[in-house]
């Protein structure tokens, strides 16, 4: 008997099914990938639309939105304060802060221990006093983070409460405090920017623009900081200043504190050396001295002057630090930096002469800058033959480092005095510039500047590229009855590019001690010097100054002729 196997019956019901239901599944898959792609062109085009054709006038700025969403919760913002491209150095967030109602606690004993556990800065007697306060209110911490806040929620404590408020806060930091300054906890200014516009700060939603660059503040802080902590300085201070406007790029002084906590820091950190401070700055003010000579025609610069021994006057000594004990034309007197024979300079012109021509450079009188922590300058009483010689080398006249900048921009930018601004220069009131020396003046002094870095004191600034010049300055800091001869005020001051300068750096180290690699020596040519170099070779590209061809000043031969050969001009 044959068996036959029974063939399986025929499915056609469900596999129509499953035909259909693998159709729908390619479909969606197929829909599905279709929207990745179009997903993926999108962006891909946004991406190309962003790299090639977007192009915008600086950083943006998502800060419209937070001051409406601070207005939109009944709050007053203060308006944003910004650097000259647009990055953001001060603005306002919103923040909750605890308080409490004495009133509505029902065990102000067990509340203080629980807050003094979540806040281990606040003493748990001081919680106590305020927990039961008969005020109707009292303040608890202020402001709190958003763990801060989760946590205090979950105690479930009555009588505690929420109050939403504006905090100040600063995304650079240290880098600009002296500049921006800061706010209290009400935020009013109490310092620099935050306290002299304080009225347009608070009136304005339109951000406030400063002069400051913050990438130049950055490389001006971090090197003054470098070379504080190389040579053992209390401090230092620095500005870089555009020649042709006044407009201060960059200004720092160190030691420095955080905006965002002023408190945290000692209350000296909040001194500002290069604006509020006033020194005699040494050896710097032979700039002036010889431009004035120059400028009155009481000297060129091969007019020669006897510097073979110290002058005594009263009970007075007039030395070199580095005595080359011959007769020494005026070009060799500023690059050896001769203290003789820039006395015996100023004597020539006279002390009246004298004082008209520093009074015109701005150096008699607080400058106008727009924060108040300016300092005055401490001019003699009588200005008599000895202040005339004394100043001529940068002792018996203290300046702030702000006004022998814009001195020194005056004299080579082409001999006009600009006044130093910390706004940008069609924000800040009109304030045409003086002439305060010739055209053919500041070419000379421009000239010389430049030799002393090739031939003099100031060698380490050099700049490949740069035609760096600039003047070495070293002072003893002045005491009751007399100078301390260790404690150095080191400085150089420097212009780039020489032939015609767009910025003024000035480094100064407030007593730094010299080292191993600078054999001892603390001076401005071994400390400050240095430092402006670095500082130039970085801020340079950032600021637009191309590197030049030439190898010298125009006038250097003529220069180099009155300082080896005495030939008149």
């Amino acid at each position: 008997m044959i068996r036959r196997e029974r063939e399986p019956a025929p499915r056609p019901a469900l596999e129509g099914v499953e035909k259909t239901a693998m159709g729908q599944t390619q479909l969606r898959l197929l829909i599905a990938g279709g929207l990745f792609a179009l997903a993926f062109v999108a962006l891909g085009g946004r991406i190309v639309e962003l790299a090639f054709f977007h192009v915008t006038a600086g950083p943006v700025l998502a800060v419209e939105d937070s001051q409406a969403a601070l207005r939109h919760q009944g709050l007053t913002p203060r308006a944003d304060i910004i650097d000259r491209n647009g990055v953001l150095l001060a603005s306002d967030l919103m923040t909750v802060s605890l308080g409490v109602d004495p009133a509505r606690l029902i065990d102000p004993v067990a509340a203080a221990g629980k807050l003094a556990a979540l806040f281990p800065d606040l003493s748990r007697r001081e919680l106590l006093a305020k927990l039961t306060s008969k005020h109707g209110f009292e303040w608890i911490k202020r402001p709190l983070t958003p763990r801060q806040h989760a946590a205090v929620l979950r105690l479930g404590i009555p009588g505690l409460l929420f109050k939403k408020a504006i905090e100040r806060i600063y995304p650079n930091g240290r880098t600009a405090s002296h500049v921006v300054g800061f706010v209290d906890v009400d935020n009013t200014g109490l310092a620099g920017i935050e306290r002299s516009f304080d009225a347009r700060l608070k009136n304005s939603a339109t951000p406030l623009a400063l002069a400051l660059d913050i990438r130049v503040q950055h490389v001006l802080r971090q090197e003054l900081a470098g070379a504080m902590a190389e040579f053992s300085a209390i401090g230092a201070a620095g500005l870089v200043m555009d020649a042709r406007s006044g407009e201060i790029v960059a200004m720092v002084s160190l030691p420095d504190f955080d905006p965002n906590q002023p408190v945290d820091s000692p209350r000296g950190n909040r001194f500002n050396r290069a604006s509020l401070g006033v020194y005699e700055m040494g050896s710097t003010f032979k700039t002036f001295t010889v431009a004035m000579a120059l400028e009155a025609g009481t000297a060129s610069l091969s007019s020669d002057y006897d510097a073979r021994r110290p002058i005594r006057i009263a009970r007075y000594m007039i030395r070199d630090d580095h005595p080359q004990n011959r007769w020494l034309s005026v070009s060799e007197i500023y690059i050896h930096s001769s203290n003789i024979g820039s006395a015996r300079m100023a004597v020539q012109v006279g002390p009246e002469l004298q004082r008209r021509f520093l009074d015109r450079l701005g150096l008699l009188r607080r400058p106008a800058l727009e924060i108040e922590e300016v300092g005055t300058p401490l001019v003699p009483r009588r200005w008599g033959e000895i202040s005339t010689m004394t100043i001529s080398y940068g002792h018996g006249l203290a300046v702030s480092p702000v006004q022998l900048v814009a001195g020194v921009a005056a004299v080579t930018n082409g001999g006009v005095l600009h006044q130093p601004s910390l706004l940008p220069a069609g924000a800040a009131p009109a304030r045409p510039g003086v002439r305060v020396v010739s055209r053919r003046t500041s070419a000379k002094m421009q000239a010389l500047m430049r030799l002393v870095v090739e031939e003099g004191t100031g060698r380490l600034a050099d700049v490949p590229g740069y035609l760096v010049g600039g003047k070495t300055g070293t002072a003893e800091k002045s005491a009751a009855g007399g100078y301390r001869r260790h404690a150095l005020l080191s400085s150089f001051v420097g212009i780039f590019p020489s032939t015609a300068p767009r910025y003024v750096v000035l480094a100064l180290l407030d007593e730094p001690h010299g080292t191993k690699q600078t054999f001892g020596y603390a001076g401005g040519g071994w400390t400050a010097a240095p430092a402006v170099a670095r500082i130039i070779g970085r801020i340079a590209p950032l600021l637009g100054v191309e590197p030049t061809a030439l190898k010298t000043h125009p006038l250097h031969d003529v220069v180099v002729a009155a300082l080896h050969q005495g030939e008149k001009l």
